[in-house]
């Protein structure tokens, strides 16, 4: 893909904003077909791989009450890996009417053409997702909301404390 593509908006850039360090566990290996969620359950089987290291930041959970979100750019990781590694930004993804921030992570930052990417997969992601929940019956409404600073979606986020036992809404 080409690099010289203008840069999605509010995607990281070179304005002097420090990513966040955090830690990332993987429940999704790129390349995989199986949805998982936090509590290790198959949520579904995709018809195509997820095309990025999909998984959750233990210490926070996200305004689903689930895990805060997290997808790790790069090679492929193993289920289970716990990193630590670099935010530079977040997607917002509205499912069944409500908010979801996903953190975009890697190692450096990420390069307009891979967000673009991250972009792109979250818009189609949400068309299928809006199809899924029809099928099951879910009412609300499916989008992706675009970029915005990890400090913010970290902000929107909680502590997660030693009561959590899982998300309260099913997806």
């Amino acid at each position: 893909m080409p690099h010289d593509r203008p840069k999605p908006q509010g995607a990281p850039d070179d304005s002097g904003i420090e990513p966040l360090e955090l830690e990332v566990v993987i429940e999704i290996p790129r390349g995989s077909f199986l949805k998982r969620g936090s509590t290790d359950r198959i949520d579904f089987i995709s018809p195509l791989p997820c095309p990025f290291n999909y998984g959750a930041v233990p210490d926070y959970l996200g305004q689903d009450n689930d895990l805060l979100d997290a997808l790790v750019l790069g090679p492929r990781r193993a289920r289970g890996t716990r990193l630590r590694t670099l935010a530079w930004g977040a997607v917002t993804l509205t499912d069944r009417g409500m908010s979801d921030d996903k953190l975009v992570c890697c190692d450096h930052r990420p390069s307009p053409a891979d967000c673009a990417d991250v972009l792109r997969f979250f818009r189609f992601y949400a068309k299928c997702k809006g199809l899924l929940n029809l099928w099951r019956r879910r009412p609300g409404r499916n989008a992706c909301d675009g970029w915005c600073e990890a400090v913010d979606a970290v902000a929107r986020a909680r502590p997660r404390d030693s009561y959590w036992r899982g998300p309260t809404v099913g997806f």
